[in-house]
């Protein structure tokens, strides 16, 4: 089981882990900062520096077998040795970029009040995906309520609740396409106090009001039941 340090402090940047297997694809170690693709969140990006200084790039993290994430290396990069310490750090600009419009997409669903049916969120732009008329989806309103609620700067909160308890409030689930891990025991929880609450397993920030303006680029149809709605940071 790799120890995921980004669940308690998504704003960690760098730490020292130790290597527990090395394959042909990547590399586990007992514990990382590296978020690993899941839930339409992008996996992080990085580098791992061994003692020597030598440094291995890590071009995407990917959850492997059971709990165990693998960081992904080129296939001619060197390979850490089983039991070595190395140092880990990601590519914050890349990740503080997903934690933005990541929790972006928390207060566009609360905006836009459908079932979701679908999302992602890389480092450039997000999107979710709902089951609604497309005539009730309004660019300009869309965009203009969402970057009001954000404007209010709200800090968020991490909530854990048990598997029963999600159990007896379905209506926490928006998402229809990914359902929440359980078996566990307890099942992570992102609050946003008088916005929203919802299970969730990404990485987020601190207070809504650091994901600044945002911007609807399009809204489209993919589908009988799928009205997208795609989103970028306002960099205007």
């Amino acid at each position: 089981m790799t120890e995921l340090l980004f669940r308690d402090d998504a704003y960690l940047r760098k730490t020292s882990a130790r290597v527990v297997a090395v394959g042909d694809r990547g590399v586990v170690l007992d514990r990382t900062i590296f978020y690993a693709q899941g839930g339409g969140q992008v996996g992080d990006t990085g580098v791992l520096v061994r003692d020597n200084g030598e440094r291995i790039a890590v071009r995407d993290t990917r959850k492997g077998d059971g709990a165990e994430v693998l960081h992904l290396v080129d296939d001619d990069a060197p390979r850490p040795g089983v039991g070595e310490t190395v140092g880990l750090a990601i590519d914050w600009d890349r990740r503080y970029a997903l934690m933005r419009l990541h929790t972006a997409l928390h207060v566009l669903s609360c905006v836009v009040v459908a079932p979701v049916t679908g999302g992602n969120i890389a480092p450039d732009k997000a999107r979710l995906d709902f089951d609604i008329d497309m005539r009730l989806l309004d660019a300009a309103r869309i965009e203009r309520e969402t970057n009001a609620l954000i404007a209010q700067c709200v800090a968020t909160e991490t909530v854990w609740i048990t598997d029963d308890e999600l159990d007896a409030r379905p209506e926490l689930v928006k998402t229809m396409s990914v359902q929440p891990p359980r078996g566990a025991g307890r099942v992570r929880l992102l609050r946003i106090p008088g916005i929203d609450l919802q299970p969730c397993g990404g990485t987020h920030v601190a207070n809504i009001g650091e994901i600044g303006a945002i911007r609807v680029l399009k809204i489209k149809s993919e589908g009988r039941r799928n009205r997208r709605v795609e989103i970028a940071l306002d960099t205007r």
